[in-house]
């Protein structure tokens, strides 16, 4: 399974980026998927995860109110809205394939990776 992740950039703060993933494979339909970041410095850190189905997701505390992650399985795609941009928001963020088809935070339950686009947020 190969993901490509897209969308980063630079915006300042308070404004709004839409992250997409595309999955190589249709079957990526059956697994929960999710955003990661990591910024210069820090550990990777969980953002938002979200079920096969799309129905449930689940979201890191300090994104809360502000990203929304969905996804098209009609595409073969993932989304994550952010708005209301922080410069703490600066990070490279990367997309994830779950082994399983929940909307797990844990990184470990993540088996394939794409690779990072990067969002730059400045004042």
């Amino acid at each position: 399974v190969q993901l490509q992740a897209s969308g980063g950039g630079s915006v300042q703060a308070g404004g709004s980026l839409r992250l997409s993933c595309t999955s190589s494979r249709r079957t990526s339909s059956n697994n929960g998927m999710a955003w990661f970041r990591q910024a210069p410095g820090k550990e990777r850190e969980f953002v938002a995860a979200i079920d096969w189905r799309g129905s449930g997701t689940s979201y890191a505390d300090s994104v809360k109110g502000r990203f929304t992650i969905s996804r098209d399985n009609a595409k073969g795609t993932l989304y994550l809205q952010m708005n209301s941009l922080k410069l703490e928001d600066t990070a490279d963020y990367y997309c994830a394939q779950n082994r399983w088809s929940t909307a797990d935070t844990q990184s470990s339950r993540y088996a394939y990776w794409g690779r990072g686009t990067q969002v730059t947020v400045s004042s």
